[in-house]
C-alpha cells in the first residue's frame, strides 16, 4: 500500500513519483512495477548524502519562525551530469517544501518559516532517497 510522501522510481525510464494520496497497492510505469525508494538514514561508503540542517533567523517578518539551510553531505555532494542531487525537501507539520536542482548547482537549499522539528530529505539520482529528522 502506498503512503503519503513515498518516492517511487521506474527502473526502465527513470520516472520518479512522489505520493500525494495514499492507497494504491503498487505503482506501474513502462509496464513494470516501480521500485519504492526506501529512506536511507545512515551514510554508506565514501559518498556523503545525508542532509545537514542549519537553522537561522527567518527574514519573512513572522515572529517565532526560523529558516533552515539544508546542505547535502558533511562533505559537499557532487553535482555532475551523471551524479547529482535531484531535489531537496523539508517536511514540516505534514507540508512538503521542495527545491529541484540541476547539475552544476550547489547541493543546498534554504527554506523559510520552518520549525526545528523538521524532516529533511534529498534524492540522489544514483543512490536514492536520504532522510534526516
Amino acid at each position: 500500500m502506498t503512503e503519503l510522501n513515498q518516492v517511487w522510481k521506474c527502473n526502465i525510464c527513470g520516472n520518479i513519483i512522489a505520493v500525494v494520496h495514499k492507497g494504491a497497492d503498487s505503482l506501474v510505469c513502462c509496464g513494470q512495477p516501480m521500485e519504492l525508494q526506501q529512506e536511507k538514514i545512515n551514510e554508506e561508503g565514501t559518498e556523503k548524502h545525508l542532509p545537514v540542517v542549519e537553522f537561522g533567523d527567518c527574514s519573512c517578518g513572522c515572529s517565532g519562525c526560523k529558516s533552515a539551510k539544508v546542505k547535502i553531505g558533511s562533505v559537499e555532494h557532487p553535482m555532475e551530469e551523471k551524479h547529482f542531487i535531484e531535489f531537496i525537501e523539508v517536511i514540516v507539520d505534514g507540508k512538503v517544501n521542495k527545491v529541484f536542482l540541476k547539475p552544476g548547482q550547489k547541493p543546498e537549499a534554504e527554506f523559510c518559516c520552518v520549525k526545528e522539528n523538521i524532516q529533511a530529505r534529498a534524492y540522489c539520482n544514483v543512490h536514492g532517497l536520504w532522510s534526516k529528522k
